[in-house]
């Protein structure tokens, strides 16, 4: 074979993975709309208030006759969905690694929690119930859904590209959320000009989310492809339960990049709860309205990208490990700043709102990048089901702490200082992995910076 005809190959490959990059990238600019529009924004404080329309004159609703503080409901209910996605997302990683179709499960998980979302157009007046059990189904759908998006990651791309290509996603997904964000804007401080009551306009904004999800899905699935089947002979079903200890079992093979989830589950608890709270205690604690907390995520999304992708060229020179435990100390210091904001402040507001954003991005970007030189080839599904449990599967404890802080103390201040743990310890945790030996004993070959 001549030299012009290996270096036309070369150029087919690397077309062709571009191509497929390109399709990867647009799952996070059709799911972020989600997180950030429904889940940060809108859902919480919405949710929040039909809980205490439904509640008795003590301020408690009543879901399956547990006595629940309407102020703490939503936050509860994020805590269950991220449970039962335990039990769901290693089904549905070990289905994908051993049937080698993994775009079947993607479009069944997205279309499902794009339907809930949408679903929410009919969220009014004593509705709270449905509104959990809505949000119960987009959480989890959206966990399924990201296992088998972030395994495609390092089938997609090889090591020397893999912070660069996770960091452009968590852009896509942040401009995709800043971009839906302005609309939403429009529509809710504008609403009477379209004839429309400030509740009903949330209402389009949560389902409007929803249309946006399973539009865009289409990208994905029509560029992604499915590779072969890694364990044709080990195909028969297990429950939840029985596939997570297998994975984890596996995993201890690896304790390396055991210790590694085991950091990003803390740290991340405490990124995952700041993002679900950020906007309750605005409204509730320190008296924002819902366009300043609108505005305030929409800085969030802006730095994010930005944040994203200057994180990800940080990690060229010092390495995606220093970068995120820089990136700790910096949520631990803006957190605990958070603590003293002045209520009826919003400029102060938008300064911890421009802290996180700077930070959030990158510390999502190159923590999956870092994982994905961790995982052994053909386990892809399965350690990522791992990492998401660690990424919103686990993230029940902050919501838990939170709503627990706020029912004891009554206070939205204290319930969000006591994250400022999470990341400390995650930041202890993170600093002992010894990430090189990590990538080597998975199989896997050492970037030259890490």
């Amino acid at each position: 074979m001549g030299i012009d005809t290996l270096k036309a190959a070369a150029d087919d490959t690397a077309a062709t993975r571009r191509h497929e990059q390109r399709g990867w990238y647009f799952y996070d600019w059709a799911c972020s709309v989600y997180s950030t529009s429904v889940l940060t924004v809108f859902l919480g404080p919405y949710l929040t208030e039909i809980a205490k329309t439904a509640a008795d004159p003590d301020g408690y609703v009543h879901p399956l006759g547990v006595p629940v503080r309407a102020g703490s409901f939503f936050a509860y209910t994020v805590s269950v969905s991220v449970l039962l996605s335990v039990f769901v997302m290693p089904l549905a990683a070990a289905a994908a690694d051993r049937s080698g179709r993994k775009k079947p499960l993607l479009a069944v998980s997205a279309y499902l929690g794009a339907a809930a979302t949408a679903g929410m157009f009919f969220l009014s007046g004593d509705r709270y119930l449905l509104g959990g059990l809505l949000l119960i189904v987009a959480n989890a759908s959206l966990a399924v859904s990201m296992v088998l998006y972030n395994s495609y990651l390092p089938q997609i791309a090889p090591p020397h590209e893999r912070d660069a290509v996770s960091s452009r996603g968590w852009a896509f997904g942040y401009a995709a959320g800043a971009l839906v964000l302005v609309l939403n804007l429009v529509l809710f401080l504008a609403h009477d000009s379209f004839g429309v009551s400030e509740a009903t306009a949330v209402r389009i904004c949560l389902a409007s989310a929803g249309v946006w999800w399973g539009a865009f899905t289409l990208v994905p699935l029509k560029r992604l492809r499915d590779r072969g089947t890694p364990h044709p002979a080990d195909a028969a079903p297990r429950g939840g339960g029985r596939q997570l200890r297998e994975t984890l079992r596996d995993m201890r093979r690896h304790p390396h990049t055991l210790a590694f989830l085991l950091a990003y589950l803390v740290y991340n608890d405490g990124v995952q709860t700041v993002i679900s709270q950020a906007s309750v205690y605005g409204s509730e604690e320190l008296g924002l309205g819902q366009s300043t907390l609108i505005v305030a995520v929409l800085l969030v999304q802006l730095l994010a990208v930005a944040g994203a992708l200057a994180m990800g060229r940080l990690a060229r020179t010092y390495g995606a490990r220093r970068v995120v435990l820089g990136s700790l100390v910096a949520w631990t210091v803006t957190i605990g700043a958070g603590y003293f904001l002045p209520a009826g402040a919003p400029a102060w507001f938008f300064v911890l709102a421009a802290g996180i954003g700077l930070v959030l991005g990158g510390t999502q970007a190159l923590s999956r990048s870092l994982f994905s030189h961790m995982v052994p080839s053909g386990k892809e599904a399965e350690y990522f089901s791992a990492y998401e449990i660690s990424d919103r599967g686990m993230a029940w404890l902050g919501p838990l702490i939170f709503g627990l802080t706020y029912q004891l103390t009554g206070s939205y201040r204290d319930a969000i200082v006591s994250l400022v743990v999470f990341f400390l310890v995650g930041f202890t945790l993170l600093l002992r992995v010894p990430v090189r030996r990590a990538v080597r004993d998975a199989g896997n070959p050492v970037p030259d910076r890490i």
